[in-house]
């Protein structure tokens, strides 16, 4: 009886979820507007390259936004989609259902002024021994600016799911290493779950979630979920700024939120304060979840200016964790501030105690129409299962689906949004969305 009803609440969520949200439209907080106003380009095949491909529309030049006339699946062959050219909209929530899945590779952003919307990268091990050099990330910026990914689900990274990187120090002054690394990035309602852990990284074990690398700033993380990775939700490298708001993680292993400067990386060079604002987030342990984990820990021998409310931890009972802990004897210093570091009232800012619901019903690729993985990862979540895994295999393997096709009708789109003047996204579905068997849907029938 009490899984009947602990399912039944869910669905109900989500059925309430879908009869009033919108999913795609720019913030008053974002940094760029991408292509607006250019030209749009259809992907039209879903071959890793070539005419009518997304590699072939991420490589043109000038202002644009693309579309999509297929839907399925991007086999990468173990390649990363590199975006180099900047005034770019990938609209991903303009393809037919199933949408747009890119397996067996990544995304590398190394340019200016671009939005990624409800795309799902599925990287994996695609049979690689451990140990044996492939360590793609599912998503990384590599000293990028004014980039928005939202709406999109990371899963199987081999490195980091969804990180903000680049070079530590270029130029000789600490402004001049910010302005050459990545900054004014947000992370807007993205899943990044499953990093594989013992896997092909040469490192060995290397489930991980989001690396903010030194001096990157003014990189925002609102709304998201990070799920099953061993550390690295965020981790925060010297002298980054991050701010995190209304985010959820659930079952991270060794470590939550962290940050840790580096003496070994920063060998001659004075160390730089990072700072980390977290307001309204959730942390709840899970199976692989150590005992006792600290919603926040530092590390290394840099100083970290925190500024913390709101911001609830527990074990998979409901147990209280606590707030802050370390790992290593060093040198570094938590200095609390007073106030937020950043200028949080740009974002609607949830209880802690309402955010859980409520981003699980939005986060993620096309929520309307959400790929049997994101359901799992979301619904495990919820029901407080699921655990950090090494190969893609242990949960299935990569989907199999195939191509579909409908025109992109440019007079049923807001272009300056991208949302369908109907209301009604491609492939939306009425009533919640679970990934059930035959007999559990036999068993719903009325």
């Amino acid at each position: 009886m009490h899984q009947r009803l602990q399912k039944f609440t869910i669905s109900a969520i989500f059925a309430s979820l879908l009869a009033t949200t919108a999913w795609a439209g720019p913030h008053p907080a974002d940094p760029t507007k991408g292509g607006a106003n250019g030209r749009i380009i259809r992907v039209t095949t879903l071959a890793k390259a070539g005419p009518g491909s997304l590699a072939e529309a991420l490589a043109a030049k000038g202002p644009r936004t693309v579309v999509f006339e297929v839907g399925g699946t991007i086999d990468m062959g173990r390649d990363t989609l590199e975006i180099t050219e900047p005034f770019l909209t990938v609209a991903g929530q303009t393809a037919p259902s199933p949408g747009i899945t890119i397996v067996k590779g990544g995304i590398d952003l190394k340019t200016h002024d671009v939005i990624l919307s409800h795309l799902r990268v599925m990287t994996g091990a695609d049979g690689q021994a451990k140990l044996s050099g492939w360590e793609a990330d599912a998503f990384s910026t590599v000293a990028a600016r004014n980039v928005v990914v939202e709406h999109c689900s990371f899963l199987w990274a081999l490195d980091e799911n969804m990180s903000a990187s680049g070079p530590r120090f270029t130029g000789n002054s600490v402004a001049e290493w910010r302005a050459g690394t990545s900054h004014d990035i947000v992370f807007r309602e993205n899943i990044a779950a499953e990093g594989l852990a013992n896997a092909s990284h040469p490192k060995g074990e290397h489930s991980k979630g989001s690396l903010i690398h030194d001096n990157a700033t003014n990189i925002t993380f609102y709304r998201n979920v990070w799920a099953h990775n061993v550390e690295r939700s965020p981790l925060v490298k010297g002298g980054a700024q991050v701010t995190m708001i209304n985010n959820v993680i659930y079952n991270p292993g060794h470590r939550a939120v962290h940050y840790n400067l580096m003496n070994l990386e920063w060998g001659g060079h004075d160390y730089v304060t990072g700072e980390i604002t977290a307001v309204g987030n959730v942390m709840r342990g899970g199976n692989d979840t150590d005992p006792g984990l600290p919603f926040l820990m530092l590390g290394g021998d840099g100083d970290l200016k925190y500024f913390g409310k709101d911001n609830r931890a527990v074990d998979r009972h409901g147990n209280p964790l606590p707030q802050f802990g370390r790992y290593g004897e060093t040198r570094a210093r938590l200095i609390t501030a007073k106030a937020p570091l950043t200028d949080i009232s740009r974002y609607s800012t949830l209880p802690s105690g309402e955010v859980e619901t409520s981003v699980l019903q939005t986060v993620g690729a096309r929520p309307w129409d959400r790929a049997p993985d994101d359901i799992r990862v979301l619904f495990f979540v919820a029901e407080g299962r699921g655990d950090i895994i090494d190969d893609e295999k242990e949960v299935g393997g990569y989907p199999h689906t195939v191509a579909t096709f409908a025109p992109f009708v440019e007079a049923d789109w807001n272009l300056d949004t991208m949302t369908p003047k109907s209301g009604r996204y491609p492939g939306q579905k009425a009533g919640p969305q679970e990934k059930l068997s035959s007999r559990d849907a036999t068993m719903r029938q009325p």
